[in-house]
């Protein structure tokens, strides 16, 4: 239609040239809902052009998540236009970096693969279309190896390659010719999605079909630029997993923020927890240990359902980084469960919350605990010579605990308080509570305050020093790695116990009892009778798991303790694990934002790896020391 391009197409590209030129960031509007957005000087850019007839929806969202991509209009009068600003990209990065890659993403029919129920395949499958040039070959196979990894509902994707001239969607012309592709030593390839994730006939996106694709595609495309990058360019980098964007959408930062202000809003563990487990414990006493005490809770500070509302208002769904989108996706649906539980406190509904969240006692764990609590003797006490730190006197050594952390990082300011309202200790939003009644036997002192202090409010500091919120305010499922930490510190300083170590064992039987179907009578018991617990200890316990209606959080201290072991035996390190409140699953994902300059270095690191054996007993782990072999 226009044989010239519009001027404002014109003084788009030489802005480019010259912001290009410059080394800077790049992100501007073009034509008809186009964008170009480049991180910082990349030698790869990933394409997509608007079908210009059809429905195409969720192809583009491909393409959004990576550091370098061009959104086009695939319409014939503005052809002309993103064709000179692919030149442009490829002319001056191939002469900062020596060549250039483009790969360009775009949907298939899908072919009509059905099950016996008649039921479309969502099996994923991808052509790689490519020349058949050798030093393209490592680049190509990245991407093969990428995409095969990727798995819909257990179906892993098929991949093909197919050697053409002609690499992109059939209605639209190649973005380089082929004769300049060459002079500029510019590759081009062409990936064609089969789109698994939309309806075939209505067009209707599949959302959680296509948020797994995304996540696969990207990680795939990642690889390949990495390999394209390393063996064809002078851009270096050492690991695929720096090839994300470094900077970040406003959607990423209110998302955040957002998430934040909820989990702030309350306090999930001591809305559960008892108010009167005293009072509890001396009625209980008084009938003989034959009579279910009654507990009293807290008011609940907010309206659970009035939080839901606010936090499925938050649009995680914008946040086109596939990483962040799926951590902050995640902490919505934890959310979700917290303020569920929550509503629930006190019915027989809490448990089945609980169960979501925590989980069960799986066999394995099951058999730990056991075997744990028949090789350690009941009559096992704390060597403290008799001598305990009643609440105050403890607090007085957390303080000065803190205070050797906040002397090497200002910002450590946590606070420690003595409480009426709880037994026992907690930290909540970074500050140490502390139960009046408490009494602590002088050799634990020690490990509390590396549990404590050490972890769980050193995490929590770490997390707010990072530009996300998320990390101290805690990503899902961060308690079983927390707690397995905390119960490590203590191992490594020497104050791990055979009482502890009973402690926890007898937790995750009576976790065990309550999702059995046992009361709270029948679990009491099983500790005291059973395992000789002693009457108040066993209390305790009982207390704790069937709190609020039944809460299964305190089988991960064992469960994470174990986990770490297996975690240290693999030869990862723990410096990882204190970048904020994170879940093991996460850590690959915190190594990539680490890479991608997303997320800073800790300020601080726990006392207790300095400790004198703490390296030996670290050692042991890594060469196959277990649980049981801490006896």
């Amino acid at each position: 239609m226009n044989a010239k391009m519009s001027p404002r197409m014109s003084d788009l590209t030489a802005r480019v040239r010259g912001l290009l030129r410059e080394g800077r960031a790049i992100q501007v509007g073009l034509p008809d809902e186009g964008r170009l957005y480049i991180d910082r000087p990349l030698p790869f850019i990933c394409v997509y052009r608007h079908p210009s007839n059809g429905n195409d929806s969720g192809t583009e969202r491909m393409a959004v998540g990576e550091a370098s991509f061009l959104i086009a209009s695939g319409k014939k009068r503005f052809e002309k236009g993103v064709l000179r600003m692919i030149r442009i990209l490829a002319q001056e990065s191939s002469a900062k970096f020596g060549a250039f890659l483009i790969v360009e993403i775009f949907s298939r029919p899908p072919k009509q693969s059905t099950l016996e129920n008649g039921a479309i395949e969502p099996r994923p499958g991808f052509r790689i279309l490519t020349s058949r040039s050798r030093s393209a070959a490592p680049t190509v196979e990245a991407l093969e190896d990428g995409l095969r990894n990727i798995k819909i509902l257990k179906r892993r994707a098929r991949v093909e390659i197919v050697y053409a001239t002609k690499r992109s969607p059939e209605r639209l012309s190649s973005l380089i010719p082929s004769k300049e592709g060459r002079q500029l030593n510019c590759f081009t390839i062409g990936l064609e999605v089969s789109p698994v994730y939309r309806d075939p006939e209505s067009g209707e996106v599949y959302p959680l079909v296509l948020r797994t694709l995304r996540r696969g595609v990207a990680r795939a495309l990642k690889k390949c630029f990495f390999e394209f990058s390393r063996t064809q360019t002078t851009h270096h980098t050492i690991t695929y997993q720096a090839l994300g964007k470094r900077a970040l959408v406003r959607a990423v930062w209110e998302a955040d923020r957002r998430l934040a202000e909820i989990s702030s809003s309350f306090d999930f563990l001591l809305q559960a927890t008892p108010t009167n487990v005293d009072t509890a414990w001396n009625r209980f006493r008084r009938s003989h240990f034959e009579r279910v005490p009654i507990f009293f809770y807290r008011p609940r500070t907010v309206d659970p359902g009035a939080l839901k509302r606010r936090l499925y208002q938050i649009p995680v769904d914008r946040i086109e980084d596939p990483t962040l989108a799926a951590l902050f996706r995640e902490k919505q649906l934890e959310l979700d469960r917290q303020l569920t539980l929550l509503g629930d406190r006190g019915t027989k509904k809490f448990l089945y919350g609980s169960l979501q969240l925590f989980g069960d006692v799986e066999a394995e764990l099951d058999q730990l605990a056991r075997m744990l609590l028949l090789k350690l003797s009941p009559r096992a006490r704390e060597r403290s010579g008799g001598r305990r730190l009643k609440a105050g006197q403890f607090a007085e050594e957390a303080k000065r605990e803190i205070e050797i952390y906040r002397s090497g990082h200002s910002a450590f300011s946590a606070e420690v308080e003595i409480r009426d309202d709880i037994v026992g200790l907690m930290v909540s939003q970074g500050n140490l509570l502390i139960g009046r009644t408490v009494e602590i036997p002088s050799n634990r002192v020690e490990a509390l305050l590396q549990h404590e202090v050490g972890t769980h409010i050193l995490t929590y500091f770490n997390g707010r020093a990072q530009p996300f919120q998320q990390l101290h305010c805690g990503l899902a499922g961060y308690d079983e790695l927390q707690e397995g930490l905390s119960v490590f510190s203590e191992y490594l300083v020497g104050g791990l116990s055979h009482p502890r170590l009973r402690l926890l064992a007898g937790r995750v039987l009576a976790v065990k009892s309550l999702t059995g179907g046992a009361t709270f009578i029948e679990t009491y018991r099983m500790l005291n009778r059973g395992f000789g617990f002693e009457q108040r200890t066993a209390f305790t316990i009982t207390v704790r798991v069937f709190r609020a209606g039944g809460l299964t959080k305190d089988a991960i201290y064992l469960r994470g303790l174990s986990a770490l072991f297996a975690y240290l035996r693999t030869g990862a390190t723990l410096e990882n694990l204190f970048v904020g409140k994170i879940a093991a699953r996460h850590v690959p994902i915190i190594k990539e934002l680490t890479w991608r300059q997303v997320l800073l270095p800790a300020p601080l690191r726990p006392r207790y790896l300095d400790h004198p054996k703490a390296q030996d007993r670290i050692n042991q782990v890594r060469q196959g020391s277990s649980v049981l072999d801490l006896l």
